[in-house]
């Protein structure tokens, strides 16, 4: 593996930059190094410059300044959704390697010219599903891989918040994220799912999506992020998904940031196998990840638990933080030639594919075929 370190442009100066990617790439600072900064806000790009940046990094307003700099190496796209394509096909013909926040986009056309600029470009692309970075995530899958749970026939992908409305950025802004709870973090429950079963051939999908609280005032009371403003909340604040795969499985999708139900699961799976079941369990719900492995066993029906690392909504940067591991195993795929982003695009790209059928599928009343 090479010796030299990576030099990193940020495009997009935001929450998930300063949350994740900042301290994540601080904590990797033996590979890299982030020399360019980017943001719309000038005052956002020029002041991550200076307290982030290395001593020559460079700020500006606009992305294409970053792509033009040959002495960038990888940029990490973190903007909101319906910028993603754009930004990432540009970086991809300007020779850069490509982390993308997820989703990859938010319409599979988007996503289909992404895969295609990367295809062409021969760099590494990856996106933003550090969740899989988790320890016990991380062991279920493991567990999967070795089939300790068989044929996995039945999964629930879990993205519920009773009330966790961001109300920062752009979140609720339908015309720059594309929608909401479904595309923000149901996106990271079916990534999980989707690679514990190592089945990304959906058949169907049928979806509703509802837009019941986020215009009332009173729906705002106990929000974990404060009251949101209900007349600029223009994206769903629930939605699900029932998904048939080609081989018969089914997998339920399940996302909200706003309604009435008892139990918070966020980056949650539900697994039912052939030869064992399990649970991946976090969120507001549980003060710590859990992880479960239900059978029968010798005469009995038996339930293993392990307990996880805690929670994953904000990261510190911390050697086993899941975004300080993302990170560094992406940075080492860059630098290694033979090594592979764990998240390959074109699971990432059948994510962005399902989620934009289950949206298809609510607006028709119809069940979508892929």
């Amino acid at each position: 593996m090479s010796s030299k370190k990576l030099r990193i442009g940020l495009i997009g100066c935001g929450g998930i930059a300063h949350q994740k990617h900042i301290p994540s790439l601080q904590a990797n600072k033996d590979l890299c190094e982030m020399v360019y900064f980017c943001d719309i806000i000038s005052e956002r790009a020029s002041e991550a410059a200076k307290e982030f940046g290395a001593k020559d990094a460079k700020w500006c307003v606009d992305y294409r300044d970053v792509l033009k700099d040959e002495s960038v190496d990888v940029v990490h796209v973190l903007t909101p959704n319906v910028s993603h394509c754009a930004i990432t096909v540009d970086a991809f013909a300007a020779g850069k390697h490509v982390m993308c926040e997820k989703p990859m986009a938010h319409t599979s056309s988007d996503a289909q010219k992404m895969m295609d600029a990367w295809n062409k470009s021969g760099k590494k692309f990856t996106v933003g599903y550090q969740n899989r970075f988790r320890p016990e995530v991380k062991a279920l899958h493991t567990a999967c891989r070795q089939d300790e749970l068989g044929d996995i026939y039945l999964a629930k992908a879990h993205a519920i918040r009773r009330r966790g409305v961001p109300t920062w950025g752009v979140f609720p802004n339908k015309a720059l994220q594309g929608g909401g709870p479904l595309i923000d973090i149901g996106t990271h429950a079916l990534d999980m799912t989707l690679w514990m079963m190592d089945n990304y051939q959906p058949k169907s999908v049928t979806g509703s999506v509802y837009y019941k609280l986020g215009h009332l005032k009173q729906a705002t009371e106990g929000n974990v992020f404060g009251p949101w403003d209900p007349d600029t909340f223009e994206v769903e604040d629930s939605a699900f998904g029932f998904i048939k795969m080609q081989n018969g499985a089914t997998i339920m999708l399940e996302a909200s940031w706003a309604i009435n139900m008892m139990e918070s699961r966020e980056a949650s799976t539900t697994l039912c196998g052939t030869k064992a079941g399990a649970e991946i369990r976090s969120g507001m719900s549980f003060p710590q990840d859990e992880m479960y492995i239900n059978r029968g066993h010798n005469g009995l029906l038996t339930d293993e638990a392990l307990a996880g690392g805690g929670a994953v909504a904000y990261f510190k940067g911390s050697a086993n933080d899941p975004g300080t591991l993302e990170a560094r195993q992406w940075l080492e795929s860059v630098l290694n030639p033979a090594l592979e982003p764990l998240v390959k695009p074109q699971q990432a790209f059948m994510v962005t594919k399902i989620l934009e059928a289950i949206y298809r599928s609510a607006d028709s009343g119809k069940e979508v075929y892929l």
